[in-house]
């Protein structure tokens, strides 16, 4: 039976919530205030509804009504919002934790940040969702009002012995990847013309050539412009290994209360200058947002003393050269029981055994049984959007990878697991696209190249985190990760996909194949990753992306 309220209560109740009778309702109330509410509620026998009228709505300090006047918000600057503010905090002092600053968010964008600034920023994985500007389908050969690139003016470069070679450098890497561009886009059309393309009809999923698309208008019409947006993201995805980590780029942020306030103290207590500006920025946007909920956040001398002492003490410990790499992808640790836990887990909701149990009782399982489970099991999932279950978080695996900076800067974006990345740099060699040397265009990419080692090795003797502003994508950078199964399975299935960059595709397909070799009967269960490799493979769903324009 639902709550009963009086017809006075309900005229007050009814601006602030989306129903009065159901159990499941929404807030429409400024984010301190329903932070502070929930933070009450969680201690309180009554409703949520009923502590909002008895505790908070004739509450003098908090001025709801006056606040939202039955209907919209005051704004930012109110004197009744200021007041709402107060209210939360010493609400929070009452009844809350820091669990109480995930109870409020906000949207941030970032505009004009560097790439190096970018991925600091999403090296934040949990309360955090980054969505970042897309090198491959926005052009970067245009100039701003002043005749400049987009890349960004690192300020000790700029004022250091470097600026020079800093500015010529990062000016040959743009012209160049202008010049280019086009020849690229018709060198691509010339290698792959439409007339050769197969095509799938969006409508029913049937392969056809383009010479009978021709025959039906609309379908024409889709396959045309499906095929050149995706001459022209390959052309950019070719190119891209030009551009270097100082690049400019958008990103836009939404994130919860505490994750800011975590993301703002490192900002402030790193030791890029970008990186401290940009914490300056964000952090006055977010007192016009969620002021409550960052107010904490400030250089901190753990974070910074930390780093400072470990790089220093690292460089005294680690002085051999490394070992060359033997292959892109290293599987460093794995399970060696991995399937026992793996259908222990799958047993455990069902029983009442422990899970030490459980995991002897699987020991002694013969294969075909354990085999059984697992079908059970998986044997059901129809695409990759039905996840496995939670049994494939019991194992884990370590891969240490060497990849180029575009295809890292794709799967950094990942966020239910462990990676750690090393300093940008020009030491491990850079990859060559095919589609540039068969272009014609081999001798100017190394020439490029070769010159930004150079001036990396000029700057890092001086500036060693600011030389990696200079690295281009194409360049190799080392970073780990460790992940479960679970989230092994997502990112195969995802980052295998035909649309998907060829780097990062051969990349992923290295891990599984790793993972095949240890682990072979739960690779089974992985059904939906692509093995094949693809010529224009974000075609099909560019024509997917054409038919559904159509019907707007």
């Amino acid at each position: 039976m639902s709550e009963q309220f009086t017809p006075a209560e309900e005229k007050n109740l009814t601006p602030f919530f989306t129903n009065l009778d159901e159990p499941v309702f929404g807030l429409k109330l400024p984010q301190e205030v329903a932070g502070a509410l929930f933070s009450r509620y969680s201690r309180s026998a009554k409703s949520l509804r009923r502590t909002f009228l008895d505790e908070f709505l004739g509450d003098p300090e908090l001025a709801l009504k006056d606040l939202l006047g039955g209907q919209a918000l005051a704004s930012d600057d109110s004197a009744a919002l200021k007041k709402a503010r107060a209210f939360y905090e010493r609400v929070l002092v009452g009844y809350g934790d820091d669990s109480v600053a995930q109870l409020g968010a906000a949207h941030i964008a970032c505009e004009r940040i560097s790439n190096v600034a970018a991925n600091i920023l999403e090296d934040a994985r949990i309360g955090i969702a980054p969505l970042e500007k897309s090198t491959r389908y926005v052009r970067f050969d245009q100039k701003d009002e002043s005749g400049n690139y987009a890349f960004y003016r690192e300020p000790k470069i700029m004022a250091s012995p470097h600026r020079a070679a800093y500015l010529e450098l990062l000016n040959l890497l743009f012209e160049t990847y202008s010049r280019q561009i086009d020849p690229v886009i018709e060198f691509v059309k010339r290698s792959l013309p439409i007339q050769k393309i197969e095509i799938r009809n969006p409508q029913t999923g049937k392969a056809v050539s383009y010479q009978e698309a021709e025959r039906d208008e609309k379908l024409k019409k889709w396959a045309e412009g499906a095929y050149l947006s995706t001459v022209r993201a390959h052309a950019c995805d070719v190119l891209r290994g030009y551009l270097p980590a100082a690049t400019l780029t958008n990103a836009g942020f939404f994130g919860v209360g505490q994750a800011f306030e975590y993301l703002l103290t490192k900002l402030y207590s790193h030791e890029l200058t970008e990186a401290g500006e940009l914490a300056a920025a964000i952090h006055r946007e977010l007192n016009h947002l969620i002021p409550s909920f960052v107010k904490r956040a400030q250089f901190s001398d753990y974070l910074a003393e930390s780093y400072r002492a470990t790089r220093a003490l690292s460089g005294q410990l680690v002085t051999e050269p490394p070992v060359k790499a033997g292959g892109p992808v290293t599987l460093v640790e794995y399970d060696g029981e991995a399937e026992e836990k793996v259908v222990a887990a799958i047993l455990y909701p069902h029983s009442r055994h422990s899970l030490a149990e459980l995991r002897r009782l699987v020991a002694r399982m013969g294969p075909g049984e354990r085999k059984r489970l697992l079908d059970e099991y998986l044997k059901r999932r129809r695409g990759r959007r039905d996840k496995p279950g939670r049994a494939f978080e019991q194992v884990y695996y370590t891969f240490d990878i060497l990849g180029n900076l575009g295809l890292y800067r794709d799967l950094h974006r990942h966020r239910i697991l462990t990676q750690e990345r090393q300093d940008f740099t020009t030491a491990h060699g850079y990859d060559t696209p095919p589609e540039i040397e068969a272009a014609g265009f081999k001798p100017d990419f190394h020439r490029c190249m070769e010159k930004a080692a150079e001036v990396y090795e000029k700057i890092y003797r001086d500036l060693p985190l600011e030389a990696q502003y200079v690295v281009p994508f194409a360049y190799k950078i080392r970073w780990h990760m460790k992940m479960n199964l679970r989230e092994a399975v997502f990112i195969g299935e995802l980052r295998t996909m035909p649309q998907g960059h060829p780097d990062y595709r051969f990349i992923v397909q290295e891990m599984w194949r790793k993972i095949q070799e240890v682990h072979p009967t739960l690779a089974e269960y992985a059904r939906f990753i692509d093995w094949k490799t693809y010529r224009l493979g974000r075609l099909q769903s560019e024509m997917r992306s054409e038919y559904k324009k159509s019907l707007t």
